[in-house]
């Protein structure tokens, strides 16, 4: 615990935690508010019954967590890869010699900070999302739903194992610009453009790719054509526990 103390305090001291923090919470609200905005003036003016009865209010509001995921990405790297370029690992390394217990410590703090930020910005984003989508004469979702809770619930979980494997790729890599590059390329990019791909392989990532499938459990409605919601999680976080895993063995053997 004393390493964990430790490292929450270099965490704390860095102005980058506190802009990143504030801006992932304004961006999810501000995000959330405009993509509920826009669909469900959508279904208004166009949309079918059908359509109205597909529509997930909740996981509009929370669609915000495809940009500000990468904030908290870069969060999870820098935790590392700033000691690496400051030098300050060789310090921190002398004063924690079990390199293993200074990464766990890393991990634990990182995780906090990642679950705050995910809790606080999709309930923002979920009330704003909500009064928006009312205003354009569409039912919204309420708290109190044990889906509606389990989604918000999971935004926070989501980011956290988000803001870990940024920890993970910047141990593996140390460098803090190929670790970003990794990051947004795994979390974002791919799954933008999946669905320039052969249906095929567009439907399997839908279906399998970490983060695609995580982003199930901050959903309400099913979708029977992709995982739900714990066990899309479950391949996010199982994907996530196996970059980790290969970090600490890294980390621990690696000189510095």
């Amino acid at each position: 615990m004393s390493v964990v103390h430790s490292e929450w305090i270099k965490l704390r001291s860095l102005r980058s935690v506190v802009w990143t923090s504030a801006t992932v919470v304004a961006l999810m609200a501000g995000l959330g508010a405009l993509f509920s905005l826009g669909k469900a003036h959508e279904l208004a003016v166009s949309g079918t019954a059908a359509d109205r009865a597909a529509f997930d209010p909740t996981a509009a509001s929370l669609s915000g967590i495809l940009l500000v995921q990468i904030a908290v990405g870069v969060l999870g790297v820098l935790v590392v890869t700033s000691e690496f370029a400051s030098g300050s690992i060789r310090p921190s390394l002398a004063a924690v010699p079990v390199r293993g217990r200074l990464l766990a410590a890393k991990a634990v703090a990182v995780t906090a900070v990642a679950l705050v930020i995910g809790w606080a910005g999709g309930l923002a984003a979920f009330l704003l999302g909500q009064r928006v989508i009312v205003g354009q004469g569409l039912a919204a979702a309420s708290l109190g739903s044990g889906a509606v809770d389990r989604a918000l619930f999971g935004a926070g979980l989501y980011l956290a194992v988000t803001a870990l494997f940024g920890l993970a790729v910047g141990a593996v890599l140390r460098s803090t610009a190929g670790a970003l590059t990794i990051v947004i390329v795994v979390m974002l990019l791919a799954p933008i453009f999946s669905a320039a791909l052969p249906a095929a392989v567009a439907n399997w990532m839908a279906r399998w790719w970490p983060s695609m499938a995580g982003l199930r459990v901050a959903t309400v409605v099913p979708d029977p054509a992709v995982l739900g919601p714990w066990a899309g999680f479950g391949v996010l976080a199982g994907f996530g526990a196996l970059v980790l895993a290969g970090a600490f063995a890294v980390f621990g053997r690696r000189d510095v």
